[in-house]
């Protein structure tokens, strides 16, 4: 056993070493973790699917625990009845995975320490779920009732206010949590100082 231990303890300093000097502030590694960053984005454009299969569930079961304070409401699969008269179809876009990719590009495109990063992800992703599941409530309630403008309503809820969202999302982070940098730009400004 104490063999074991005594092989073990130069692989950990080695991969502390590793770490180490990867995390400085060194130019190179500075820009390799740009690299790495963009390499991670760049997989993570392919995760929409992924995002969706998260985000449905979170956002569909609270809408409808929202709705089920007010009416009587059944389910079947993605489709909700309210008060056995209207039938609301919960669609793939109704749950904004775009707008969550577009939060994770927003974070992964400047830079900042990896604890601050995921923290950030967490809160930018709760609240924009948040507004989704009283979008989702605001727009079924109207269409329960008949609002008149209810085809407006929905339409710009969802081509000009899930942006809307995002902006004011991402300009909250920045502001709540002093991000001086600018997405892709600083990284970009960074590289061409950089470059001998």
């Amino acid at each position: 056993m104490r063999n074991k231990k005594k092989r073990s303890k130069p692989y950990q300093k080695s991969l502390q070493k590793t770490l180490t000097s990867l995390i400085s502030n060194k130019p190179k590694n500075k820009s390799l973790l740009i690299l790495l960053r963009y390499l991670i984005l760049l997989g993570l454009m392919f995760t929409l699917p992924l995002i969706y299969k998260t985000f449905t569930p979170l956002t569909f079961y609270p809408s409808i625990f929202l709705l089920k304070l007010f009416y009587d409401v059944t389910i079947n699969n993605l489709l909700v009845i309210i008060n056995d008269k209207t039938f609301i179809q919960i669609i793939p876009a109704c749950i904004a995975g775009s707008a969550y990719l577009l939060l994770l590009i927003l974070n992964l495109s400047i830079p900042m320490k990896l604890k601050k990063r995921i923290y950030l992800i967490f809160i930018s992703f709760f609240i924009l779920l948040i507004l989704n599941i009283l979008r989702i409530f605001i727009l079924s309630v109207l269409f329960y009732h008949n609002f008149i403008f209810f085809d407006i309503t929905h339409k710009l809820f969802w081509y000009f206010l899930s942006t809307v969202f995002v902006v004011l999302i991402w300009l909250f982070i920045v502001k709540k949590y002093s991000i001086k940098e600018i997405p892709v730009y600083s990284d970009i400004r960074y590289l061409m100082k950089n470059i001998h």
